[in-house]
């Protein structure tokens, strides 16, 4: 059998002696080295890297599919190509998708109630991070006594229980006003729909142990008690998006495919 190499455009394998891809239509040059493509392919869709979005979850009809082909995609309640105007949750320009180096990111355009991104591992949460489980918003908040309450004498409050507590999780309620909050004096909260430490019961989107949150080496970290929906994390800025991601803005839940 021939030897084979590399395509350098599309990185299919092309035997020894050929000239062309068969699958790009790339040519070698003499050396067989280089690769130098004109030729389309048959379907957008067939272009490596192009990525689709499915609607999984929201106002939109559930399995729709957006097919992210141009250079900038953005979604929103009244601008841009993927539209969801009867989701009140949206902002009008609310997320956009786009392509650099044929690489796939997320960008939030400074939306009212943020733009999410599922979490596939353990991930270390900031101080002042959102995230989502279930229908709940969650805000982590980290914690020091001598900077949170300081006197100018340098007098600490008194507070009850005086406990070594690093971090807390305050619950978001309409308006961004805190709903329930909890410690734990391990600084270990488990969180689910029953049997955990913060319960959340009428939550059927939550799984009865949902997420772990523990405090280690100074810092929070979130691990999935493989929970049926996921843990979504807020953006800041722009993420890279990768193949079977999951993304959310709005009431809307969208899994990602790229080719």
């Amino acid at each position: 059998m021939a030897d084979s190499r590399n395509c350098s455009h599309c990185s299919a394998i092309v035997p020894d002696g050929h000239h062309f891809c068969g699958r790009c239509g790339g040519r070698f040059d003499a050396d067989g080295s280089n690769t130098k493509n004109d030729t389309m392919f048959f379907g957008a869709m067939q272009a490596p890297g192009r990525a689709k979005l499915i609607l999984i979850k929201g106002e939109g009809l559930e399995g729709l599919s957006y097919h992210l082909n141009a250079t900038e995609h953005v979604a929103g309640r009244k601008q841009g190509a993927i539209l969801f105007p009867e989701d009140a949750f949206l902002s009008g320009k609310h997320a956009t998708f786009h392509y650099r180096e044929n690489l796939l990111y997320l960008r939030d355009e400074g939306s009212h109630n943020g733009t999410y991104l599922r979490l596939r591992e353990t991930t270390e949460l900031k101080d002042g991070d959102v995230i989502t489980c279930g229908e709940q918003i969650l805000r982590i908040e980290y914690l020091d006594v001598k900077t949170e309450y300081p006197t100018s004498e340098g007098t600490l409050m008194y507070i009850s229980p005086p406990q070594d507590y690093k971090f807390r999780v305050v619950q978001v309620l309409e308006g961004g006003k805190a709903g329930k909050a909890f410690c734990s004096v391990n600084n270990d909260i488990l969180i689910g729909r029953e049997g955990a430490d913060m319960n959340f019961p009428a939550d059927k989107n939550m799984s009865r142990k949902h997420v772990r949150l523990s405090f280690k080496d100074g810092k929070v970290m979130c691990e999935d008690q493989e929970s049926k929906n996921g843990i979504f994390r807020r953006i800041t800025g722009e993420e890279r998006i990768f193949h079977g991601d999951y993304v959310g803005f709005g009431s809307e839940v969208m899994r990602i495919e790229i080719n």
